[in-house]
């Protein structure tokens, strides 16, 4: 369970520390050596699903993101904005390329293996990266809305487990929370509802949404 963090990122930092990617227009190594497929480079500091949402409409399928990203508890706003990205991007189905830092054990218990593998994993054991790829598939944890209710489907931890999010207080936070809310604005059944089924993450004194919105379901929905 996160704790509550007294360090704080105020709302223009937070926007600023919208990460950097270099973009293409195809998943394939090959192609994106071709002339007109590479689109160069963008910082985006708007929200993660209006950004990716975005790309994908200009035709992006591949993007790189050119700064490490931290996944633990002392990261940085810029590796949580990057995570968000990476969120919608893996909703999208477009393929990242990145780089991930985990020195407190958080990508060994699996936490963020709904987002789509990273190249390189610093900092812990190389089967943790292995297992990582090997596990992955789309839609690993999810969430979709109903009238007056979220039901969220989560594999990460091997086994399906079912939420349904249908309290007026909570579902008043989720959009807020898909682009991260100061903790101490959270009332606290929310932040303790959601952290003990371990669908937020912490960072930078602000809590954020983990599962992605699905889209469109890969699988029959039994199977997800």
């Amino acid at each position: 369970m996160p704790s509550r963090s007294a360090e704080r990122t105020d709302a223009g930092a937070w926007r600023a520390a919208g990460p950097e990617a270099e973009l293409w227009l195809d998943y394939d190594p090959a192609a994106r050596e071709l002339p007109g497929i590479a689109l160069g480079r963008r910082t985006l500091t708007g929200p993660a699903a209006e950004e990716v949402t975005e790309l994908h409409r200009a035709g992006v399928r591949c993007l790189r993101l050119t700064e490490p990203v931290r996944l633990c508890a002392d990261a940085p706003a810029a590796s949580a904005r990057a995570l968000m990205l990476l969120r919608e991007a893996t909703g999208q189905g477009l393929a990242v390329l990145w780089h991930a830092v985990c020195t407190d054990g958080c990508a060994e218990r699996r936490r963020f293996h709904h987002l789509y593998p990273p190249e390189e994993l610093t900092g812990a054991a190389a089967e943790v990266a292995v297992d990582w790829r090997a596990s992955y598939f789309p839609s690993k944890c999810v969430y979709r809305r109903g009238p007056g209710f979220v039901e969220v489907r989560d594999r990460r931890f091997g086994t399906l487990e079912l939420f349904t999010v249908d309290e007026p207080g909570h579902l008043a936070q989720l959009d807020a929370l898909a682009d991260g809310v100061e903790v101490g604005l959270l009332p606290e059944a929310v932040y303790r509802d959601f952290a003990e089924a371990g669908l937020i993450a912490e960072h930078a004194g602000r809590a954020w949404f983990l599962p992605m919105r699905v889209r469109r379901w890969p699988f029959p929905s039994l199977t997800v």
